[in-house]
């Protein structure tokens, strides 16, 4: 969260995804917060990519969260499937 302040970007900025017509959207902070209760070794990754992210300024930053948030989404309904 850090890293968002930092670069003046708002946590609770979000991303619209369209899963067979159904729109859901993920805040940047629910994102994060998924993401930081993964294993030790995911959450380095994750934030070594945020930091890229964030290096890539704004563009690069919400294309980050785009492809994270997808991550999550596909779990999500593979784990509902299983």
């Amino acid at each position: 969260m850090k890293t968002l302040q930092n670069e003046s970007i708002n946590p609770v900025s979000s991303i619209d995804f369209d899963v067979n017509g159904k729109v859901h959207s993920l805040s940047f902070e629910y994102i994060i917060d998924t993401y930081m209760q993964a294993s030790e070794e995911s959450r380095l990754v994750f934030l070594s990519a945020l930091q890229k992210a964030v290096d890539a300024k704004e563009m690069g930053i919400e294309k980050f969260f785009e492809g994270m948030g997808q991550l999550l989404l596909m779990s999500h309904l593979s784990d509902k499937f299983q």
